[in-house]
């Protein structure tokens, strides 16, 4: 060791980057007014291919066949869980809505998925939320749809979409309207 060693700097551990969060899309807004969480297809309820959801054991909505990866906040609100693949939100208004990421993923145990929010955070309509990686939800040979579903439909009159079946939404557009 030389001389000048004593005063050179110990290397120190690389700092662990954040997660780059993508900017937030214009979305629709309205009391009553659930945005399509991605850009993409969507499909009524009924053809998401899983049971517990076509056959709406988790509320009424819909799903989109997704064009892209990031995944945005359907209405103003608190986070209430979230779970790597999903994110729960109790709006502003009382609608409590799950944003879920494609089907059967939670056996991904979050791989292929990076969140933006955790529990207790206050979103916005058109906030980022998760960003997935469909490429990994496809070789681990499931589906990428993105399901949004409004937990509490029993407290409403109806839930409905806001746009035909197998139309093309921006995120951020009106997919759902929710009647008290």
């Amino acid at each position: 060791m030389g001389l000048f060693d004593v005063f050179k700097k110990k290397e120190e551990a690389p700092a662990v980057a954040e997660p780059q969060v993508p900017a937030a899309v214009e979305a629709a807004s309205g009391d009553d007014v659930l945005c399509a969480p991605v850009a993409g297809r969507v499909i009524a309820m009924a053809d998401t291919p899983d049971p517990v959801f076509s056959g709406e054991v988790l509320g009424k909505g819909c799903s989109i066949l997704p064009e892209e990866e990031t995944v945005y906040a359907p209405l103003s609100g608190t986070v209430i869980v979230t779970m790597g693949h999903a994110v729960g939100i109790m709006g502003d208004t009382g609608i409590e809505v799950l944003v879920h990421v494609g089907i059967d993923t939670v056996s991904m145990e979050g791989k292929g998925f990076t969140g933006y929010v955790k529990q207790g955070d206050k979103v916005v309509a058109g906030q980022p939320v998760i960003t997935m990686d469909r490429a990994a939800i496809k070789e681990a040979g499931f589906a990428d749809c993105v399901v949004l579903a409004v937990s509490n439909t029993p407290e409403f009159a109806s839930v409905d979409l806001a746009v035909e079946p197998e139309a093309q939404v921006a995120a951020g557009e009106a997919v759902i309207r929710v009647t008290r």
